[in-house]
């Protein structure tokens, strides 16, 4: 069966069809205008650190954990993992929780990973870049 716009019950008007075309291509646009410094990548050849390392980021941890009054009265322990992205600069940017426990722990995680001093961004060939991370914390009564 051939198509054609007649075949539909409202006409296209030259403006019409230039309007669509101009909205289809604003995806490709916006695209095109990332660069390579946007790019948060998931595989360094040099891992983002934390300030004093893992040990560093476990002492942190030890200082500033507060186990929540809810989920220490309802005795829940477990695994809570954050992701977040440590920028060039080192800070750290778009904390989320992948897997909570709840309790008030997701949130806890979220202040401490927000909180956090910045940390030694991540490197790729040789070049600081964007990177995401995984972390896992740890409650445990």
């Amino acid at each position: 069966m051939k198509l054609s716009i007649s075949n539909f019950p409202i006409k296209a008007s030259p403006l019409f069809l230039l309007a669509m075309l101009f909205f289809a291509t604003l995806p490709n646009q916006t695209a095109i205008a990332q660069t390579e410094s946007e790019t948060v990548h998931m595989e360094v050849d040099e891992m983002p650190q934390p300030k004093g390392g893992m040990d560093g980021w476990n002492t942190y941890l030890a200082e500033n954990l507060k186990y929540p009054k809810a989920a220490s009265e309802a005795k829940i322990e477990g695994t809570v993992i954050a992701t977040f992205v440590v920028l060039k600069n080192g800070e750290i940017d778009s904390v989320e929780i992948l897997r909570g426990i709840g309790g008030g722990c997701d949130e806890e995680v979220l202040r401490l990973v927000k909180e956090s001093p910045k940390w030694t961004p991540g490197k790729k060939d040789g070049e600081i870049v964007k990177t995401r991370m995984r972390l896992p914390v740890r409650f445990k009564l």
